[in-house]
Parts: structure tokens; sequence; C-alpha cells
């Protein structure tokens, strides 16, 4: 998130601190998008997403995680309150664990996703590389 829109954030009182660190926002991506999923890869296949992102774009990972409407999750602009609710996640500590370790590639370089139930404007411009549980994978 840019500093104006961080600062924003807080002038609102969507978010608290400016200490939350770039794991736990990303974690928090992966429970709040994927923690519901339970097919190999499912959570690895978004972190991989948002570390191909934040090297494309030149942008940490807190940065892609957090940019307007990139995560559905997100969207509501209640930081905190989202970043709670993952914590309480019983697979909070596996996210972390994606998070902090060794990088995966189970989406072939994918840098966007969605859930198959939706149709994204996006979608037939990209190339299709994976569909992982209930999200399809491109780049």
């Amino acid at each position: 998130m840019k500093t104006k829109q961080l600062l924003l954030a807080l002038a609102l009182g969507l978010v608290s601190s400016l200490s939350v660190n770039a794991s736990e926002i990303v974690a928090a991506t992966l429970i709040l998008e994927a923690g519901g999923e339970y097919s190999t890869g499912s959570m690895e296949a978004v972190n991989e997403v948002i570390r191909n992102r934040a090297a494309k774009r030149k942008l940490t990972t807190r940065q892609v995680c957090l940019q307007r409407k990139q995560f559905s999750c997100w969207n509501s602009g209640k930081i905190d309150q989202l970043l709670a609710k993952a914590k309480r996640h019983p697979r909070f500590s596996e996210a972390l664990a994606i998070v902090n370790g060794a990088s995966t590639n189970y989406t072939g370089g994918a840098d966007h996703y969605h859930a198959d139930y939706c149709n994204p404007y996006w979608a037939s411009s990209m190339k299709k590389t994976c569909v992982i549980g209930k999200h399809i994978f491109y780049k």
C-alpha cells in the first residue's frame, strides 16, 4: 500500500498500525483467499501469485496484497479486523510457514487467478496455467 493510501486508512480507522509485518499480511491473504481450500498447493499457489506480482510490479508483497481491488478479501478496507480474523483461523501458522518458506511453482508462473464461479473481464486475454481446487490461475 502506498504511504498516502495507508495514511488515509489510518485516518479513517480502517487500520490502526503501520507495524503489521508483510508476512502477516501475506499469510492473512492466503487464509482469506484460500484457507478453506484443502487441495494440494492451494495456499502456496496464492502465495506464488503474490510473489510473482511483487516481482513484476516492483512492489513489496505487502503492497501487492493491499493494492486496491487486487484481492477481494481486502476490499472492505477493514485491515485490522480481517487480519484478526485470519490470525484466529486454524491454518494461520501453516500460511505463515508458506510465506516464510521456500518458493514453490504449482502455478507455472501465474500472476493472476480467480474463483471458478466467476468470469473476470481480463481472463480471456491471459494464458491459463492450471486449476487448483476452486481457483483458476493465469499469466
